[in-house]
Protein backbone atom coordinates (compact mmCIF):
# COMPACT_ATOMS: atom_id res chain seq x y z
CA UNK A 1 0.00 0.00 0.00
CA UNK A 2 1.23 3.48 -0.84
CA UNK A 3 0.39 6.35 1.49
CA UNK A 4 -1.79 8.80 -0.45
CA UNK A 5 -2.75 12.46 0.12
CA UNK A 6 -6.38 11.38 0.57
CA UNK A 7 -5.50 9.44 3.72
CA UNK A 8 -5.61 10.93 7.19
CA UNK A 9 -2.69 11.01 9.57
CA UNK A 10 -4.82 9.12 12.11
CA UNK A 11 -5.55 6.29 9.65
CA UNK A 12 -1.88 6.08 8.68
CA UNK A 13 -0.74 5.88 12.31
CA UNK A 14 -3.38 3.24 12.99
CA UNK A 15 -1.62 1.02 10.43
CA UNK A 16 1.99 2.21 10.82
CA UNK A 17 2.37 3.56 14.36
CA UNK A 18 6.04 4.41 13.86
CA UNK A 19 5.14 7.03 11.23
CA UNK A 20 4.28 9.30 14.15
CA UNK A 21 7.97 10.31 14.04
CA UNK A 22 7.58 11.67 10.50
CA UNK A 23 4.37 13.52 11.33
CA UNK A 24 6.06 15.09 14.36
CA UNK A 25 9.03 16.16 12.22
CA UNK A 26 6.70 18.01 9.83
CA UNK A 27 4.40 19.32 12.57
CA UNK A 28 1.37 17.51 11.14
CA UNK A 29 -1.50 17.09 13.61
CA UNK A 30 -2.91 13.61 14.10
CA UNK A 31 -6.50 13.89 12.93
CA UNK A 32 -9.18 12.34 10.73
CA UNK A 33 -8.75 15.09 8.12
CA UNK A 34 -6.98 14.16 4.88
CA UNK A 35 -3.33 15.07 4.47
CA UNK A 36 -4.16 17.15 1.39
CA UNK A 37 -6.47 19.30 3.51
CA UNK A 38 -4.08 19.76 6.45
CA UNK A 39 -0.63 20.03 4.83
CA UNK A 40 0.58 22.82 2.55
CA UNK A 41 0.95 21.66 -1.03
CA UNK A 42 4.67 22.48 -1.17
CA UNK A 43 5.29 20.30 1.91
CA UNK A 44 2.83 17.53 1.04
CA UNK A 45 5.01 15.94 -1.67
CA UNK A 46 8.03 15.79 0.65
CA UNK A 47 5.91 14.38 3.48
CA UNK A 48 4.41 11.66 1.30
CA UNK A 49 7.82 10.72 -0.08
CA UNK A 50 9.30 10.48 3.40
CA UNK A 51 6.33 8.53 4.79
CA UNK A 52 6.44 6.01 1.96
CA UNK A 53 10.22 5.65 2.25
CA UNK A 54 9.84 5.22 6.01
CA UNK A 55 7.43 2.30 5.60
CA UNK A 56 9.30 0.90 2.60
CA UNK A 57 6.46 1.40 0.14
CA UNK A 58 6.38 2.81 -3.38
CA UNK A 59 4.22 2.55 -6.44
CA UNK A 60 6.48 -0.24 -7.68
CA UNK A 61 5.80 -2.34 -4.56
CA UNK A 62 2.04 -2.10 -4.93
CA UNK A 63 -0.51 -3.43 -7.35
CA UNK A 64 -3.50 -1.53 -8.71
CA UNK A 65 -6.41 -1.61 -6.26
CA UNK A 66 -4.50 -3.06 -3.36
Amino acid sequence: MVIQPTMSSKAIIDVWNSTNEVFSKYGVPISAATLESTVETKVLYKLLLELNNFIGSSSTTCIEGG
